[in-house]
């Protein structure tokens, strides 16, 4: 198994079931794992042949930016879709957490593992 990780990525959004929250940005922590599409980058250490770590971030932000979702299942199922769509990504496990949303509790989330049929 080879994989890439993207550890702690903090990136605005709007989520939630409630009115204020379908209007208010809130910061979600983002933590990723891709299989890689083929073993080739090992045997040829080319760039070419990697899953660039930063054009994944950047996609990331932008689709938090612009996709309001209700609920964190249905925004981790989204990132899990872009992720083996785009990227060709075999499988992926992506963990959606909430910041600090209920007093008392530091995070909250889900954790999705997703592979191709």
């Amino acid at each position: 198994m080879n994989a890439i990780f993207i550890h702690d990525l903090r990136v605005e959004t709007r989520i939630g079931i409630y009115e204020w929250e379908k209007h208010a940005r809130q910061t979600v922590r983002l933590d990723v794992e891709l299989g890689l599409p083929s073993d080739e980058v090992f045997r040829t250490g080319d760039f070419a042949d990697a899953l660039d770590y930063a054009a994944i971030v950047r996609r990331l932000q932008a689709f938090a930016a612009d996709h309001p979702h209700h609920l964190l299942e249905r925004y981790a199922q989204a990132i899990a879709d872009l992720l083996m769509n785009e990227f060709g990504a075999p499988w992926v496990k992506v963990r959606v957490a909430k910041l600090g949303a209920i007093p008392g509790v530091k995070e909250l989330g889900i954790v999705i593992e997703r592979g191709r049929a």
